[in-house]
């Protein structure tokens, strides 16, 4: 009778192959992701040139720290929308600096400012620039408007002027409605400032709101009085973009 032949033994070592592919995918998967990490040295370049200038380095000290890199990392792609709105937001909070400072040594209180999605808006109480009932500018005003102006109109952007009442009626010899008032009063603002500063008409525009955009309620006269306003609007080059193209 033949003997039966022995079988083979296990082979012990196929797990082996089982880990080494899992090795060789691991290595490529890291081998992409770090692919995706290699900086591109002439955008982080421009991206840091753009946010020297908006931190006004203007090419100094700043500049210098933040140009001067090395190594690997992942950044985000940054638009040129978003680097545009950077400049503009520190560009409008040097200006909010210098209006406060301004305000604050001439004793002006209650002038707001804050930076929105359409611009840098300006708040002056009614009291800053007129009488109550009119819209003729008074003498302080016009020192105001020109310092105002030395500030904004290095920006050459366009500016809106809009004038807003609260909900008293009004009716006297010249104006029937809040709406004609605040209109005036915008308009005068403008007025002047071409007067000035002709070369500036193309980018200045005015609008009259009565009551009808209050920011307070009309109960008090603490509401009535922030209601009785004059918003001065630096727009946003985008938004100054489709003011012009109206």
């Amino acid at each position: 009778m033949k003997r039966k032949e022995e079988e083979a033994p296990e082979n012990v070592e196929r797990w082996m192959l089982t880990y080494l592919d899992m090795i060789t995918l691991l290595m490529a998967f890291f081998c992409i992701l770090f692919a995706f990490s290699q900086v591109d040295a002439v955008k982080f370049k421009q991206v840091a040139q753009s946010m020297s200038l908006s931190f006004g380095t203007g090419g100094g000290m700043g500049q210098n720290m933040i140009t001067n890199y090395s190594g690997t990392g992942i950044i985000p792609n940054v638009s040129s929308n978003s680097l545009i709105s950077l400049r503009e937001n520190n560009q409008f909070k040097s200006i909010i600096k210098l209006i406060r400072d301004y305000a604050a040594s001439q004793g002006i209180k209650n002038v707001k400012a804050k930076i929105t999605d359409r611009g840098l808006v300006l708040n002056l109480p009614e009291t800053v620039l007129f009488e109550s009932g009119k819209a003729d500018l008074s003498p302080k005003s016009r020192e105001v408007l020109d310092h105002m102006a030395d500030i904004l109109f290095k920006l050459n952007t366009v500016i809106r002027v809009e004038g807003h009442t609260d909900s008293i009626p009004i009716h006297n010899a010249k104006y029937a409605s809040n709406w004609q008032l605040s209109t005036d009063r915008a308009t005068n603002v403008i007025m002047y400032w071409i007067s000035k500063y002709p070369d500036q008409s193309a980018n200045l525009s005015a609008a009259g709101y009565g009551e009808h955009h209050a920011i307070a309620l009309n109960n008090t006269e603490a509401g009535r009085a922030q209601n009785r306003r004059v918003e001065i609007i630096v727009l946003r080059q985008a938004e100054a973009k489709k003011e012009r193209n109206r």
